[in-house]
């Protein structure tokens, strides 16, 4: 009370966000935020004082790509933002271009990539920085504007998003956090390793509110020695293969319980890549001496670099797939494509399992995971759609898909494919917000839906208080998330079985 009456709420608020241990008492680390902003000057940080750059050591040229998010693909734009301050979509607006569309960095600086001794088998996950939340911890608070000063191989992914917008989390509020990675190829001085990043930014700062902005992953690979002196390849992006790939939230007020507003939206390009190989910073000739490294036209030397032959590969979507799966356990069911679910299901003579979200169900944190609602993909995926009872019977049962409701509605209007258009057109009437899960025939036919805020509401209630019979609880499971799910995939099973039976 003393701390609002001296600083009033909006001062608090930010007195708060740099308070990160909460012992209203703010510390040189936690003050230097502040510090960097008024004087311009940031100090070294501790990893790149004790990092001794070898003077013979090898330089990746990186260079950024950044296409700003599409605004009319806000959910907001609709009515033309009415009710948005403009302050609030200010950060947003002005993020027009990279804030370094090149760098130069150390070769060695990528160790950070490359696997522990026991994770040498192609497609096996280690996590580069492991996630440290889940459904029971919780998440990070939105109350901050500046990052926690990286540590160990949080630095090179720090500076490396760094090149996009100074302010990156390399951890991120939601789970799951952090980054995972796998060998796709071996030879026999290289690796190529794939790897996934969850992280985020933050596009305001004081005196405005915070704005979360939330790829939905950044994913990529390099090829590089195995004692990391030499990187041959380097590339990181946010896939754009989907119409809504971020998440944004941003707060209208100065404490962690004011309102959020929630939006999706569509970026088309945010990406990384090396120019070339890395190349010696300083260059010897057979005896030992330095030499220019123009030759005496003064044209750059020009390097020639040995063909790599690989004596091991997996194919790149394998080896995405692996990533995701670490990711996201509930990710063992293959989770195919909307037309794509139906087409199989017909040959296989299954069953559709299908959820439908207005944010997506594997993008590190779903829009519908913020939303003041119990119902979320977030909350689907960390708990029962990870259990090993659903998971046995989705994969002996049915085949299984998620889709945005955005991507349905475009499919519903295209009329080249009336079938497709169908199909759409039958899951969207069983579709309520945020989260619909449907299981339907191969013909499209809806037998049974749920929607996520009744399903979570009727798992957090006592058996007596449940009213109706249809999901009643099963003794043989302690959750009762997962035997309700469980007997709405049951009930499914039977109300199909005149249908699947002719």
């Amino acid at each position: 009370e003393l701390a609002l009456k001296s600083l009033g709420s909006e001062g608090l608020f930010l007195f708060s966000s740099l308070d990160t241990n909460n012992d209203l008492y703010l510390s040189p680390e936690e003050f230097k935020p502040i510090a960097e902003k008024l004087t311009g000057v940031a100090p070294i940080s501790e990893f790149e004082e004790e990092e001794v750059p070898d003077p013979s050591g090898e330089t990746l040229s990186v260079v950024a790509k950044f296409q700003p998010l599409v605004m009319e693909t806000m959910t907001k734009s609709k009515d033309g933002f009415l009710g948005i301050s403009h302050v609030a979509l200010s950060g947003l607006r002005n993020w027009t271009a990279p804030a370094a569309p090149m760098s130069v960095m150390l070769a060695r600086q990528f160790k950070a990539f490359l696997p522990p001794k026991n994770k040498l088998d192609l497609g096996d996950p280690w996590w580069i920085i492991p996630s440290e939340l889940n459904i029971f911890t919780g998440y990070l608070s939105n109350n901050r504007f500046y990052p926690p000063p990286p540590k160990g191989k949080e630095v090179i992914i720090h500076k490396l998003l760094s090149m996009f917008h100074p302010r990156p989390f390399v951890k991120t509020r939601f789970a799951p956090q952090g980054a995972v990675a796998c060998i796709q190829a071996i030879s026999t001085f290289y690796y190529t390793i794939a790897f996934r990043i969850h992280a985020e930014f933050q596009l305001n700062e004081p005196p405005d509110f915070p704005f979360w902005f939330s790829p939905g992953q950044f994913t990529g690979h390099i090829i590089l020695s195995k004692d990391s002196s030499h990187i041959r390849e380097f590339k990181l992006f946010v896939p754009n293969n989907r119409s809504l790939n971020v998440d944004m939230e941003w707060l209208y007020g100065a404490s962690e319980s004011s309102n959020m507003e929630v939006d999706i939206g569509y970026l088309p390009q945010m990406e990384l890549e090396s120019t070339g190989p890395s190349i010696p910073s300083v260059i010897h000739d057979e005896n030992g001496n330095v030499i220019d490294s123009r030759d005496p036209s003064g044209e750059p030397i020009q390097f020639v670099f040995e063909e790599i032959t690989w004596q091991q590969e997996i194919p790149w979507e394998v080896a995405a797939q692996k990533l995701e799966v670490a990711m996201y356990p509930f990710k063992k069911v293959s989770y195919l494509p909307f037309t794509q679910a139906f087409e199989r299901a017909k040959a296989e003579k299954k069953l559709v399992h299908s959820i439908l979200l207005w944010g997506a169900l594997d993008d590190h944190k779903p829009l519908s995971a913020c939303l003041p609602v119990p119902g979320s993909g977030r909350t689907l995926r960390e708990t029962v759609l990870e259990s090993s009872p659903i998971l046995a019977l989705l994969n002996e049962s049915f085949i299984s898909s998620w889709s945005l409701v955005k991507e349905l509605e475009e499919l519903q209007s295209n009329r080249e494919n009336e079938f497709y258009s169908k199909l759409a057109d039958l899951h969207l009437e069983k579709y309520n917000f945020p989260v619909e899960m449907i299981i339907c025939l191969p013909n499209g036919t809806v037998i049974h839906h749920i929607n996520a805020n009744y399903f979570l509401d009727i798992t957090s209630m006592k058996p007596e208080d449940v009213e109706s019979s249809i999901f009643s609880f099963s003794t043989n499971f302690e959750d009762p998330s997962t035997a309700t799910y469980l007997q709405f995939l049951k009930e499914g099973l039977q109300r199909a079985k005149p249908y699947l039976q002719t």
